[in-house]
C-alpha cells in the first residue's frame, strides 16, 4: 500500500484569493501548498471545511510586539503573547518594528530586536526597522547593508520627540530606500503643531484623555501627509502612508495618485469602528483605553476609509496593534496615576481583532468583497514588504497558512481574546464571524476553541525587494 499523497488535505474549501474564489482540496507537504484540485488523493491527515470560506491567513504589516519603552511604560504583549492573539484571530505573519534609540546603532537595534523574539513567536514574522538617527554611518553603512540582509522597509515619524525627524533627515532616509529599493513608511503628523495646541490646551485645563483628539485634528494630518509626499516627489521614491485616519489626509493622497506619484495608504480598524467620542464626551479617564494616533474622526470620515478601502485608495489594512495595559502602572496610567492626554502611552490593542472586524463587517455586511478583504489583509501587505508569493495567497508553493471561517453572530468580550491586554476598544461589538481554524505552515494552530501552543514555532522572514516598487 502507497504512502498517502499529503501530509494534510483541506477538503471541501470554498478557495478566496485576491483575484478568484472557487471550490478545492487543498494538498499540503512539509508546510507548503502541493496541490489544488477537486478530489485529491488522500494525506495522512484530512480537515473537511465543508464548503466554508478559506482564505490565506493575514498579514499584519504594522504591529508593534515588545518594542522598548521608557520606564514605566511597557508594552502588554510579547513575541508569545502577541503572536499568539495573532494567530487565534488568523494571522500567520506579523511585522513589528526593530526600534532604532537615539544615539543607537541601528544594527544594535535589530540584534536586540531578534533576541526579544529569539524561541517565542508562534507564527512567522519579520521586521520593519524604525529609523530615529540617520547618523551618517547609519545612512552609508548600516542602512544599506540591513536592506540587503532582508531587512526591506522602514518607518519615519514626523512626529514624537524621541522618533521624529526633520525634512532634511527624511529627504536623507527616503534617498537610501530609492537608492537600495526599500519601502518607507511614513507616519504623517505635524510634530509642531501637535505640541503647540498641546500647550494651549494645557494652559486651559484641558487635559482630560478627549483632549488627544483636539491636539491632533486632521489638518495636522493633512499637512505632514502633502509634506511626506512633496519629500517623496523631490526624491522620486514611493513611500506608504501608515494609519490614514480621515478625509483630509485621502484628499492629500489622491491628489498625489492624480499626478503620477507612487503613494501608497494604510488604515486600520480603529478608523472604521470607533470615534472621537470613544474617547470621552466628558473628562472621565476611561477615554485614555481609546488614545491613538492618530486619533479616531468622525461618523462621516468612517464612511471616507470605507470607501477608500474599497475604490483602491488602501493598499494595506493593518491593526497597528500597540498593546498598553489600562489599569497598570506600565501602561495607561503610568505609575498608577491618571495622567494628562501627553503622557498617556499612544496605541489599542487590536492584532487579534483585525481580521474578524473587517470579515464580518465589510465581506458579510456587504461593504467589500470576499476578495478584497484579501487583497487588503493579506496579498497586498506580503507583496508591499517582500513575503509575496510565499506569504499571502493560496498557490502551489506557498506557505500553508490558511484560515477557515466560521460564520456566526456573537458580541465580542475581551474575555473571549488571548492578548496581554487587559481590554479591547471593540468590547460589545456584534461579529459575523471568527477563525474556526488557522493553519501556520500545515500545522494548526488554533481549532476554533483552544491555542495550540508551541512557542518557538515561527521562523524569522528574511523580505525580498518589495513587488509594488517599481523596478529601476
Amino acid at each position: 500500500m502507497s504512502a498517502p499523497a499529503f501530509d494534510l488535505v483541506l477538503r471541501r474549501a470554498r478557495v478566496a484569493t485576491a483575484s478568484d474564489t472557487f471550490e478545492a482540496d487543498i494538498g499540503i507537504v512539509d508546510g507548503r501548498i502541493a496541490q489544488l484540485g477537486v478530489g485529491l488523493a488522500e494525506g495522512r491527515r484530512e480537515i473537511d471545511a465543508a464548503g466554508r470560506v478559506v482564505t490565506p491567513g493575514g498579514v499584519d504589516a504594522h504591529c508593534h510586539l515588545d518594542q522598548p519603552m521608557a520606564p514605566p511604560v511597557r508594552m502588554a504583549d510579547d513575541f508569545d503573547t502577541g503572536t499568539r492573539a495573532a494567530a487565534c484571530g488568523g494571522t500567520t505573519t506579523v511585522i513589528p518594528f526593530a526600534a532604532q534609540e537615539k544615539g543607537q546603532s541601528l544594527r544594535a537595534a535589530v540584534a536586540d530586536y531578534h533576541h526579544r523574539a529569539e524561541g517565542k513567536a508562534h507564527v512567522d514574522y519579520a521586521f520593519h526597522l524604525i529609523v530615529s538617527d540617520p547618523t551618517p554611518a547609519v545612512l552609508n553603512e548600516e542602512l544599506p547593508a540591513l536592506i540587503a540582509e532582508g531587512y526591506t522597509s522602514f518607518k519615519i515619524y514626523m512626529t514624537y520627540d524621541d522618533l521624529k525627524l526633520d525634512d532634511g533627515q527624511i529627504l536623507d532616509v527616503l534617498s537610501v530606500a530609492r537608492q537600495h529599493g526599500a519601502m518607507a513608511m511614513i507616519h504623517a503628523e505635524n510634530a509642531d503643531c501637535i505640541e503647540w495646541l498641546t500647550k494651549k490646551l494645557e494652559a486651559a485645563g484641558r487635559t482630560a484623555p478627549r483632549f488627544h483628539a483636539h491636539a491632533r485634528p486632521m489638518l495636522v494630518e493633512r499637512e505632514a501627509t502633502h509634506r511626506a509626499i512633496a519629500l517623496a516627489e523631490l526624491v522620486d521614491v514611493p513611500i506608504l502612508i501608515v494609519h490614514v485616519s480621515g478625509r483630509e489626509a485621502v484628499e492629500q493622497i489622491r491628489w498625489a495618485r492624480a499626478h503620477g506619484l507612487k503613494v501608497f495608504a494604510e488604515t486600520c480598524p480603529q478608523y472604521l469602528f470607533l470615534t472621537a467620542a470613544d474617547l470621552g464626551i466628558d473628562d472621565s479617564y476611561l477615554g485614555a483605553k481609546c488614545v491613538c494616533s492618530p486619533p479616531p474622526r468622525d461618523a462621516s470620515n468612517q464612511q471616507v476609509i470605507w470607501d477608500g478601502l474599497n475604490d483602491g485608495l488602501f493598499t494595506v489594512f493593518s491593526s497597528d496593534h500597540a498593546p498598553f495595559k489600562y489599569d497598570a502602572p506600565e501602561g495607561k496610567k503610568p505609575g498608577g496615576e491618571e495622567v494628562a492626554f501627553r503622557h498617556i502611552p499612544n496605541g489599542i490593542p487590536g492584532i487579534e481583532t483585525r481580521l474578524p472586524l473587517l470579515y464580518s463587517e465589510g465581506v458579510l455586511a456587504g461593504r467589500m468583497t470576499l476578495n478584497r478583504f484579501v487583497e487588503l489583509t493579506s496579498t497586498n501587505p506580503a507583496k508591499a514588504y517582500g513575503l509575496h508569493p510565499r506569504k499571502g495567497t493560496i498557490a502551489v508553493g506557498s506557505d500553508a497558512d490558511l484560515v477557515v471561517w466560521d460564520e456566526r453572530e456573537f458580541v465580542l468580550t475581551n474575555a473571549q481574546l488571548h492578548h496581554a491586554v487587559d481590554y479591547t476598544p471593540y468590547e460589545g461589538q456584534t461579529l459575523r464571524a471568527w477563525p474556526g481554524l488557522t493553519l501556520a505552515r500545515g500545522e494548526v494552530v488554533w481549532d476554533g476553541s483552544t491555542f495550540q501552543a508551541r512557542a518557538g514555532r515561527g521562523r524569522f522572514l528574511r523580505c525580498d525587494a518589495p513587488s509594488l516598487l517599481p523596478r529601476r
